[in-house]
């Protein structure tokens, strides 16, 4: 303490974070919590968008338009659906099939997906969106598409 009787301040220097090079930016966002869903409408933290079908990451979400990749109920989610999220450097990815399940996930996308080393959880979509919410809730850099239909 200084004389006067106040705690004598110390200056530190300004400190610079160094990351690694191979650490996306999107490694260091928290994955947005679903606000809400119900038959064909879903809010994600974080945008204004009501979304059908939607793809969520750490640091973002948009539209899963399945017209892109050419996806049906049947043969299901394909790994071109979920390649945008795995990509996104997520440990998890959550797949919603459907209020009814009728959204398919064959073998080739869930294997797609562990080769990368990503956990990998299908569920009926309600499921997974409380697991999903509940793992990023817990810091786990969790993505997912979800199908909030049928």
């Amino acid at each position: 303490m200084a004389a006067s009787g106040q705690a004598d301040m110390v200056l530190e220097e300004p400190r610079v974070l160094h990351l690694d090079p191979k650490i996306s930016v999107h490694m260091l966002m928290a994955s947005p919590k679903i606000a809400s869903l119900s038959w064909g409408q879903m809010k994600v933290q974080g945008s204004t968008l009501t979304y059908k079908d939607c793809k969520v990451w750490p640091g973002g979400s948009r539209a899963w338009d399945w017209r892109e990749t050419g996806t049906e109920h049947s043969p299901g989610v394909q790994p071109a659906d979920v390649k945008e999220v795995a990509e996104k450097g997520v440990q998890t990815l959550v797949i919603g099939r459907g209020m009814s399940e009728a959204l398919k996930v064959p073998p080739s996308t869930v294997e797609y997906l562990e080769k990368q080393g990503i956990d990998v959880r299908v569920l009926q979509t309600e499921q997974a969106v409380k697991e999903y919410n509940a793992l990023a809730a817990r810091g786990i850099r969790v993505g997912g598409v979800f199908h909030s239909t049928c």
